[in-house]
């Protein structure tokens, strides 16, 4: 059989053929690999360079292979944290002709870290809370848009910096089924799995030495089915309010705003007796201050990196002179007697605000830290030194403090920062 890839972007195909296709994954030889940390998977994984992108291959059978690509593309048509599908590899053969496993590709995602690597140092309890909250946010959102996961657990996860708490990404699609909706027992399934595999892993680590003294293994498994419950509750849950009160929705939608999800359908009924009001919230899409930041300023950012930098983006917007809001929030058409739109504030703040401080950090200090990443931590950093000076000390003086006394340490902990 003759080597066949198929690929979502035709650039890849010419890039994966200067790969050693004919040499079983695991004998691959150290010049084509790169260096990464890797989590428990049960096929063969590598990380390898393919032109000036790092890509993970996966070897398995062509049919899971060919399945599990087409549900990760399914992922990213619908906006799920996931990996980035590349391409499927078939037909390959050693030297002697013997067939060898397909391969799925994917891009690396950058400045991500499987849960082992995370533990390389005993995480504080906190710090794992912040995992259990980011692993609860990404079933509810895969769940939401009708996704079974079948093997939900902290390896199949990647975990990657979000303005000093965590963002998920599924990793391991191939047990995974994608339906109009799910059922409360399919729901619940998936979550008693989540719960069984992290007290699993925990156990692990509890008996590597790994793990905080203080944490309990299965306790902490059967939160995430808290959290979930919480979230999912919050999100999906009927609300009636008095006949006319409609205040009320929209308190509930800015609370679901406030978790980082959008109401794009409501379903509204009028009590027979014309004195309440039920709504329901029929489909909610995460991602709402990202895709507000995005509109507003072109820039792409995890969901609480999105949150910080529009509250900053407000707090500078507040203080220019042609400024003039309307209901004090980015993101509306406000024009208000001649002041400028916030559309054009925005991109001022990015060109002569968000750009520049990022560009003060040196590139090789930066280390896997997005763009955003690192405005936020600055922004830390300041609020660090107003606090100790009793006044604020502005944004340049933060920036050359970080730079001469904090990322020149060696971080303890591949977390946010404290951990």
């Amino acid at each position: 059989m003759a080597l066949q890839i198929n690929a979502t972007n035709p650039e890849h195909p010419a890039l994966l053929l200067e790969l050693p296709w004919h040499l079983p994954l695991e004998e691959w030889p150290e010049e084509y690999l790169v260096p990464l940390p890797r989590g428990i998977s049960r096929h063969v994984v590598r990380y390898a360079r393919a032109g000036d992108e790092v890509v993970a291959v996966k070897e398995l059978a062509e049919r899971p292979a060919q399945r599990e690509y087409g549900l990760l593309r399914d992922l990213d048509r619908i906006d799920i944290p996931a990996v980035d599908p590349l391409a499927v590899v078939t037909g390959r053969t050693d030297a002697a002709g013997e067939p060898l496993e397909s391969v799925l590709v994917t891009r690396h995602l950058a400045g991500s870290l499987p849960y082992r690597s995370l533990f390389e140092t005993t995480l504080r309890p906190a710090t794992m809370h912040r995992l259990m909250d980011a692993l609860a946010v990404l079933l509810v959102r895969l769940h939401l848009a009708g996704f079974a996961w079948g093997d939900c657990s902290l390896s199949n996860t990647l975990f990657r910096r979000d303005a000093g708490a965590y963002a998920a990404y599924l990793v391991d699609a191939e047990t995974g089924d994608l339906h109009p909706e799910l059922t409360h027992g399919q729901r619940d399934y998936d979550l008693e799995l989540a719960r069984v595999n992290i007290s699993g892993e925990l156990m692990d680590l509890e008996a590597s030495g790994a793990l905080h003294p203080s944490v309990d293994p299965v306790e902490f498994g059967s939160e995430i089915c808290a959290r979930y419950e919480g979230l999912w509750q919050e999100l999906t849950r009927t609300s009636v309010y008095p006949a006319g009160k409609y205040h009320y929705i929209e308190r509930r939608i800015r609370r679901l705003n406030a978790l980082g999800f959008d109401v794009a359908e409501m379903q509204i009924e009028h009590s027979p007796l014309g004195d309440s009001v039920t709504f329901v919230p029929k489909v909610v899409d995460a991602g709402h201050h990202p895709r507000q930041l995005l509109r507003l300023t072109g820039l792409d950012a995890e969901e609480n990196q999105a949150r910080r930098l529009l509250s900053d983006l407000e707090s500078w917007m507040a203080t220019q002179d042609d400024y003039a809001p309307e209901d004090g929030a980015p993101g509306g058409e406000r024009s208000n007697g001649g002041g400028a739109r916030t559309e054009v504030l925005a991109h001022r703040w990015v060109r002569e605000v968000f750009r520049p401080t990022v560009r003060a950090v040196p590139p090789e200090l930066r280390g896997g830290m997005d763009p955003a990443e690192i405005y936020h931590e600055l922004l830390e950093h300041r609020w660090y030194l107003s606090e100790r000076a009793q006044h604020d000390i502005g944004l340049d003086t933060a920036v050359a403090d970080y730079i001469e006394n904090i990322l020149p340490r060696t971080r303890s902990v591949p977390g946010p920062a404290g951990d």
